[in-house]
């Protein structure tokens, strides 16, 4: 993969994430103590973040720093709500785990 790919996809990632959290540019900017400017820098793929930027701005977001790199393809608001899909259904067999085992225990 060539590195303007990469540049490419970090950017885009950032600005669909950024929009995904309903953030402005500005909002990003303010919560990762840096100018408008550099997030529409970054995300029109114009310059490239450090290091210590990439990790500002994904703490601002609250993701890990590999999602910025991940794909274009991948949607991440259907990412959470399969997260959240399959974080109900271990619930459902947790508790009905747990009601035969108490079950059982009162039947002894």
């Amino acid at each position: 993969m060539e590195s303007i790919e990469i540049q490419k996809r970090v950017s885009e990632n950032l600005r669909k994430i950024r929009k995904s959290k309903k953030m402005t540019q500005l909002d990003l900017a303010i919560k990762c103590d840096m100018s408008e400017a550099m997030i529409k820098n970054i995300e029109l793929n114009r310059s490239w973040p450090s290091e210590k930027t990439l990790s500002q701005i994904t703490n601002a977001l609250g993701i890990d720093v590999y999602r910025l790199f991940l794909p274009l393809a991948i949607d991440f608001e259907k990412e959470r709500e399969i997260k959240l899909s399959v974080k109900d259904e271990i619930t459902k067999c947790l508790r009905k785990y747990l009601e035969e085992k108490l079950n059982s225990m009162e039947l002894r």
